[in-house]
């Protein structure tokens, strides 16, 4: 039996969230509903012309990572935090959810990343990330027994922006294919996705991926096309499976000749998207890891990201295991 249902790998990062207008993003610069990589200075200077803010340990993979611990999933996570006061913070708060964590912190700079989140009037969020001792994630941070010992391994396209990550990535996938795991990723945003396009063909093509998790503009950007249908198709070939996001209209889950087409739950008010689809794929991956069908695997992700767009903060207020539960889900 696997010891982990999911090891989730990623940007360890503490989000910094604030409300702001739509005029704030357009006087700073900020480009709405996309993760800004921003350096050190500009991290300062965002953070200093920032409104009352909560702060809470994020990262998309973490997201996941908190999300499948709330469903009751056994879940571990590899990711680089600084041994600073935002990365005790990120460590206590991810061990607390009961998700395996023993990645070395760096013994001195850079800092801990950080990411300067502003949600607008609409739900939206735009997120300045500064990456710190994300960067610094490489092959030696890789628990060999723990990927073998995983049913999945989901990791995040972000990390195709520190450099060391790929080859750490990539030592996952080969212990975990040795070993008849399955490697997941998700796309992570369009702007992603342009810098990387030919890499991430090419890991789905190659086998490399077995499972991609996207939204209609990741998948879109991803083939460069507007007709979503097309960019559906053309993941039906490129991957084993892949699971869609189309935000009020549900999702689309395709393998092989098998598709389906998953409605998003109703909510009372959209209040901040922020780990929206890092949610769904929690939900997703914790049907899927535990044997569940594709459509059911499909609503327990529209479950979760349901339920995480009506509260402020990219991970879950309440046990998602019991809301599954009330939800009619065995």
């Amino acid at each position: 039996m696997s010891n982990f249902d999911v090891l989730c790998i990623g940007n360890a990062i503490v989000d910094i969230i604030a409300r702001c207008e739509e005029n704030f993003l357009v006087d700073n610069d900020i480009i709405k509903g996309a993760m800004n990589l921003i350096d050190a200075d500009r991290a300062e200077l965002l953070y200093s012309r920032m409104g009352p803010a909560i702060e809470a340990s994020g990262g998309s993979a973490g997201n996941t990572a908190a999300g499948l611990a709330s469903f009751g999933s056994r879940s571990a996570y590899f990711g680089k935090v600084s041994d600073d006061q935002l990365g005790k913070i990120f460590s206590h708060d991810i061990r607390a959810l009961g998700v395996h964590f023993e990645t070395k912190p760096l013994g001195g700079t850079p800092p801990t990343a950080r990411s300067m989140i502003f949600v607008t009037p609409d739900g939206e969020r735009s997120m300045n990330t500064y990456l710190g001792a994300c960067v610094e994630l490489g092959p030696e941070d890789i628990e060999a027994d723990v990927v073998a010992n995983a049913k999945v391994t989901y990791f995040e396209g972000y990390l195709w922006d520190p450099p060391r990550a790929k080859d750490a990535i990539r030592l996952c996938a080969e212990i975990g294919h040795k070993h008849g795991r399955e490697m997941s990723m998700t796309l992570s945003d369009p702007f992603c996705v342009g810098r990387y396009r030919a890499e991430f063909l090419d890991l789905m093509r190659s086998g490399t991926i077995d499972i991609v998790f996207a939204n209609a503009e990741e998948a879109k950007s991803l083939y460069e096309t507007d007709n979503f249908e097309h960019a559906v198709s053309q993941l039906r070939k490129d991957c084993k499976l892949a699971a869609i996001t189309r935000s009020e209209h549900g999702s689309v889950i395709v393998r092989g000749d098998e598709r389906h087409d998953i409605d998003a739950i109703d909510i009372d008010e959209v209040v901040d998207t922020t780990g929206a689809g890092d949610l769904y794929a929690a939900g997703f991956l914790h049907g899927y890891a535990n044997g569940k069908p594709l459509d059911e695997c499909g609503k327990l992700g529209s479950l979760a990201a349901g339920l995480v767009i009506q509260q402020i903060g990219p991970r879950p207020l309440l046990s998602l295991k019991d809301a599954a539960r009330n939800a009619g889900f065995a």
